[in-house]
Formats: C-alpha cells, structure tokens, sequence
C-alpha cells in the first residue's frame, strides 16, 4: 500500500512539474517583445525638446534591434524592443495619466523617462511605483527625487551646484576685462525656476561676484519689456536666465526690438533645443546654452550619434546624448537581469557599470547616477562646447553690439 502512495505521490509531482513548465515554455512562446514606454512633451511648450528625446529613443530602439534585440535569459532568446509614446502636453499634472496609460492600456514592461521637469518627472515615478513598474529617469533635480525614496525608480542627472557654477567659472576664465561686471540673474515664476534662483544667487557669492539684478520672469508671457527696462537701467552686461525656450526665444527677440546687448548670455533650460537655432538664427548666435552631452565627448559612439542627428535636423544637439545613454543602460541592465522583472532590472542598475555615449556610469545605492552639466555657445548653428575644460574645444567668445553682428 505504501509503494501505491509513493508512486500516486510521485506521479503527481510528475504532473505539477510538467504543467509549471509547459507553463514557463508557454510564457516565453506568448513573450515576443519587451515594450518600453514614455510620457514626452509632443505638444506644449515643451515640444521641441519632446520631439528630439523621441526620436532619440527612436533610434536606440532601432539600434538595439538591429543587432536582433536583446537577449533575456528568462525566455531563452532575443527579443525586440517597441516604443509607446504618449504625449502630455508639456503639462505636468497630465504626466501622471500618460503614465498610467502607458501602463494599463498599452501594458509597458517599464518605462523611459519623460521631460515635464522636476514637476512632472516625479509623479511620473510615483505612478510607476504604485504600479511596480520600472521608470528609468532623468530631468529631475536630485534632491527632490531622493525624498520620495523610490523603490521602482532609478534617477541620471546633473548635480546644480556644479551645473550653476558654471557660469562663474567660465567667467573666471576670460581675460578680467571680458568679464561681467554687472551680471543679471532671470528665472521663471515656477517651483524650478525658485529653486535655481537660489542657487544662482549663492553661488554668485561664493566666486565674488555681485549681482546687479535678481528678477523673476512670469512664464509663458509674450511681453518682457519691463524686464528688460530694469536691465538696462541697472546697465546689466551678462544674462542668466533660466525658463522655457519659447520664452527664451521672446525675450531674446525683445532684447533685440529695444536695442538691448549683452556680452554674456547664458540659458538654462531653454536655449539649447534645435528650435531656439530655426526660431532665431543668426540672433542665437553668441548664446551660451546649458547642456548634459556633446558630441565632442571621447566616448564611443558620441560622435556618431551628433552627426546622425545633424544630418536628420540640420542642427547640433547637447542634450541627445543623456537620453540615448539612459536607453542604452536599461537596454545593458535587461540582459544582466535576465528578466523583465523591474525590481530585478533595476537591482541591475544599481549593481553594475555601463558603458554609453556619456561615458561610463555607475549608479550609487540611492539610486542616482551624476554626469556633468556642460556650456556650449551657439555659432553658426552649431553649438560649440566651452565645458568642460578638458573636453572643450572652443573659448568663450564675447557677442558683440547687435548692430555689428553680422
């Protein structure tokens, strides 16, 4: 009687291994592609910069698939990568529904970061982690995101410090009479734009320099003339300003209606999109734009990703590189986590290194990976990079009166 049991006992375990394992075959059969999701800005404000992080992630999906995929232990075989976009109109409060749309509706495997700014990036991560799903981001301020200690996320951006010191040390580099005397500090009215403020405003102090205005510019408006009345009254002769580009770009034009120059021009945010160089032309020209890449960077790939673009857009990118890194890394960590799993994809993230177009990177256990904030001066529609040092291959060339511009 007790062989009969052990046999009956046998062959039910039999039974339950082969179904677990029909159904595991059956799971990597049904699997055919890993589907990758983001929240961008295609319409809004924002668009410009929305539509080049688009089709950068268009390109890494193409390239990754080029080479047959990636390749996932779990199903024994290479699989595709297809990316689903939803647009959230430059709005934050709207990324949250993209975001959930993405998941419920489109059943995204994880997700590439959106670009609504701080504002818009963290609820995006919030959404994510109420639906345990992996939100690989960046465009957002670190200490921000670190309060939220997110489980699901993982976070490659600038350290603002060492992003808004650079005005004050490329000044520090030029000739003592190229120098600003009278520097300016402009910032648009939102959370962001405070925080920046801030920062500016002490950093200003701590390189020695003074601050001959400090004023905040209300967003989306299409009339600066009273911003610009106060810089000239205060003979201001160097520009920070950081807000959105088609605000950049109107208060440029009305800098150039009123007669009003500066040798010194430096945007955050704002002055770095192909659309600042096809709103302005030859009015960009001499504007120092922040930046999170170049394609003069010494790492593989950087240069061809720069002249790819060029050739697509007619125009020079800083920030393509960031976004095309980000891709490349979760492409890397995939295949090092051997699942589709977001907590053990992102456990990947933080135990590994990684080559990219930005360079090596490694992520700390809090989750975030740093990488430098650069400057590029707009010239001829190209942006030439001025930082950082070592990989600069221009110096900061002062802008003339606009009337000798040519």
């Amino acid at each position: 009687m007790n062989n009969v049991v052990c046999i009956y006992r046998a062959a039910i375990m039999v039974a339950v291994l082969t179904s677990l394992f029909s159904g595991s075959q059956a799971r990597a059969a049904i699997k055919s592609e890993i589907v990758v999701g983001s929240q961008l800005p295609l319409s809004g404000s924002l668009s410009g910069v929305g539509r080049e992080q688009k089709w950068v992630y268009e390109e890494a999906v193409k390239d990754v698939n080029a080479k047959g995929g990636i390749f996932v232990k779990e199903y024994g075989r290479k699989l595709p990568v297809r990316l689903v976009v939803e647009d959230d109109e430059s709005n934050a409060g709207q990324s949250v529904r993209a975001v959930e749309r993405l998941i419920k509706v489109h059943k995204v495997d994880m997700l590439l970061s959106g670009f609504v700014e701080n504002d818009g990036v963290i609820p995006a991560c919030a959404t994510a982690e109420k639906y345990r799903k992996y939100y690989h981001a960046t465009i957002s301020f670190v200490p921000s995101w670190l309060k939220h200690k997110f489980q699901y996320s993982t976070l490659f951006f600038f350290d603002l410090e060492q992003g808004v010191a650079v005005p004050f040390q490329l000044w520090n580099s030029m000739p003592s009479a190229q120098r600003p005397k009278k520097p300016a500090l402009l910032f648009e009215d939102t959370p962001d734009g405070r925080v920046m403020s801030g920062l500016f405003q002490s950093m200003a102090k701590r390189y020695g320099y003074n601050l001959a205005l400090s004023d905040s510019l209300p967003a989306g408006a299409k009339d600066y003339s009273a911003e610009i009345a106060k810089a000239k009254a205060a003979g201001v002769d160097a520009i920070l300003i950081f807000a959105a580009d088609t605000d950049c770009i109107n208060f440029v034009r009305q800098m150039k209606k009123h007669n009003f120059s500066v040798g010194y021009f430096h945007g955050w945010k704002g002055a770095w999109s192909g659309n600042f160089w096809k709103e302005l032309g030859k009015d960009a020209q001499y504007i120092i734009c922040d930046g999170f890449w170049s394609m003069d960077f010494p790492f593989p790939g950087a240069r061809e990703l720069g002249e790819r673009h060029r050739k697509r857009f007619g125009q020079s990118s800083v920030t393509i590189g960031c976004t095309y890194a980000l891709a490349q890394i979760l492409w890397q960590a995939i295949e090092k986590a051997g699942t589709l799993d977001s907590r053990k994809v992102r456990q990947a993230v933080l135990n590994s290194r990684f080559e990219t177009v930005m360079g090596p990177v490694k992520y700390q256990h809090n989750g975030v990976a740093i990488f430098v904030n650069t400057a590029s001066q707009w010239m001829n529609g190209k942006q030439e990079l001025v930082y950082p040092f070592k990989w600069a291959r221009a110096t900061v060339k002062p802008a003339p009166p606009w009337g000798d511009r040519n």
